[in-house]
Formats: C-alpha cells, structure tokens, sequence
C-alpha cells in the first residue's frame, strides 16, 4: 500500500496508546508499540501480525530508547508518525510530594518525549518526511492545584512541541501538540495516576485522592473519536502545530486565556515600565 503508515506509539499497553494502535492496525499499517510490559502488550494486541511489533522500553533510558528506535527502522525499514503518548498523573500538593516522586513525573512525562525525539530525528530527517505527535495536556496549558509536577511537564511538552517545529520544518517533519481533555480511559486508575506517599492533613489530599478517583470511568470525551481525529491529522499534508481536543479543554483554555488578557492589561503600567528611559 502506497499510503500504509509506519507508526511508532509510546505507552500502547493502555488507554489512548492502545486505540491508537488498534485503529492504526486495522487501517492496514504497521504499528511499533512501546510499553514497560511486553506481556502487557501481546494480551491487549494478541493476533500474530507482521504489521505489529510490540516492544519493551524503559522511555527514561536515552539507551533503550534508540535501542527500541533502530530494532524499529531495522524491522520495517523507516518510521512516518510518532506518537508520544506515555504518562502518568502525580496528584499531590508541591510539599507533600518527595523530590523523587517530583523527578520521576518528569522523567516518563517530557524526558521519555525527549528521548523519542532525539533519537527518531536522524531518521526522519534523512528520509526528508515524518510526523511527530506529542500528546501534552490542557494541564499543559492551566495549572491545577495538587498536580504541579504533571503540570510541569506538559507545560514543558507544549513549549518543546513549538520549538521543535520550527526546527524540523525546512526537513518536511511535522509537529502537531495535542492537547486533550478528559476522554475516558484508564488514566485515572492505578498505575495511571499515583499519589504522593507524604500527607499533610492541612492539604486534604485523602479527600483529594478520593475525589479524582471517583472521576474514572466518568469523562465525557469518547477516545475512539480521539484516536480517529488523530490518524485524520496524521494524513493532512498541513496539520495544525496546536490541536485541543475535548469541548471541556477549549472552554477551559478560552477562558483561562481571558483572565490572563485581564491581568496582562491590569499590570500593563509595570509591564512597559522596564526600558531605559
């Protein structure tokens, strides 16, 4: 098949990673699939297909990740869209949560995204081609309260995902950020999303904990649509750089972005106030 795609999708164990691949696979490409679990894989994708390749990697070892990259280029012989989609949800406030705990967040969340990229860009930018698909958040657009090291990280993905287009435009690579909302899938269950082991009772994270968990299973957004809309951009010759997705996520971000316009204007006298007079 003179369109068949050769995608490469992190954290396909579960969730959006997994209907991703599974979509993916049914439209007749070929799909690597990267999760911590191999075994996890071959149950949830479990026919023999030459089309698929599921493969172990640790996303925080730069090693493993262009381990996995080049036995990938090897076995199908390029890749055309990556999908950074692994990661989880530390729920804590800042003090409650140990600098391991904060550390680890963005180890899997931007330098797991980090480690793909790097490794994947010689290839695409000798093959002159390729689409790059970070999925960040929109906690990568507005902060939330007790989940300041997931926030870090996507924020960071949204700043990265920009600069790196403008990088890898003049070798025909795309870049396109997807900032999704709430969709339903297994995100907000254990493994997905963690919680910080230190409580401060002031914090209330118990009530926290117990509040977020009870949104699993709860979200609005339908991740078959999700993953469809994303195999639509991964064929558009000229996909947006900045894609949200969920009605949740665009009325957050439109009137976050409002509160900050009013702000901005508030304090515009000090804003402008800076250059030498």
């Amino acid at each position: 098949m003179s369109n068949q795609k050769v995608w490469f999708i992190t954290g396909a164990s579960k969730g959006l990673g997994l209907a991703l691949a599974k979509l993916a696979l049914s439209n007749g490409d070929k799909v690597v699939a990267t999760s911590r679990s191999i075994k996890e894989l071959e149950e949830q994708i479990s026919q023999p297909d030459e089309n698929f390749l599921p493969l172990k990697v640790d996303l925080t070892s730069d090693k493993d990740v262009r381990h996995a990259i080049e036995r990938s280029i090897a076995y199908f012989g390029k890749l055309d869209v990556i999908v950074n989609n692994a990661g989880y949800s530390l729920v804590g406030s800042m003090e409650e949560m140990s600098d391991q705990e904060f550390r680890a967040t963005l180890d899997v969340n931007l330098f797991g995204t980090v480690n793909v990229i790097r490794n994947v860009m010689p290839s695409l930018r000798t093959q002159n081609s390729g689409h790059i698909i970070n999925i960040s958040s929109n906690a990568g657009y507005v902060g939330f309260a007790n989940a300041t090291s997931y926030n870090a990280a996507k924020f960071a993905v949204v700043g990265l995902s920009e600069g790196l287009a403008q990088e890898v435009s003049a070798f025909g690579i795309k870049v396109t950020l997807v900032a999704p909302g709430q969709f339903r899938t297994s995100f907000m269950e254990k493994g997905s999303m963690m919680f910080a082991k230190n409580r401060i009772d002031v914090y209330g994270l118990d009530k926290a904990e117990e509040t977020w968990s009870s949104f699993s299973g709860q979200q609005i957004g339908d991740p078959e649509k999700l993953v469809r809309i994303l195999t639509e951009v991964a064929a558009m010759e000229n996909p947006p750089v900045r894609l949200l997705l969920g009605p949740d996520t665009y009325h957050l971000l439109k009137e976050h972005r409002e509160k900050e316009a009013t702000e901005f204007e508030l304090w515009k006298h000090l804003t402008l106030s800076t250059n030498f007079d």
